[in-house]
């Protein structure tokens, strides 16, 4: 039976701990150079951000959004640039015969 409340009050903590980190967020950050004799050779910047959605957008971050990566729609929105590339191809041709 103490075993039970043990773990209950262990999930507990657990789920407070991963709330908060959701409603503040939290970064994490690290830097590694390779250097040969004052000669830099490699640079790797490491930038992590723990934070849910709405936070994420609240401080101005919405990268996913954006990314073709991972957009659900970058299909689509490939064919209408190469459709508008073509439009304006066709009207600047137009242009130039009319000078």
């Amino acid at each position: 039976m103490a075993e039970q409340i043990v773990q209950s009050v262990q999930a507990t903590g657990l789920a407070d701990i991963l709330e908060r980190i959701l409603d503040k967020g939290l970064v994490i950050v690290g830097d590694i150079k390779v250097n040969l004799t004052d000669i830099e050779l490699l640079t790797i910047k490491i930038r992590l951000l723990v934070a849910s959605v709405e936070r994420a957008k609240e401080i101005g971050i919405d990268w996913w959004e954006t990314d073709a990566n991972l957009s659900s729609k970058t299909k689509q929105m490939e064919a209408e640039n190469r459709l508008l590339r073509e439009r304006l191809d066709r009207l600047e041709a137009v242009v130039e015969a009319q000078e």
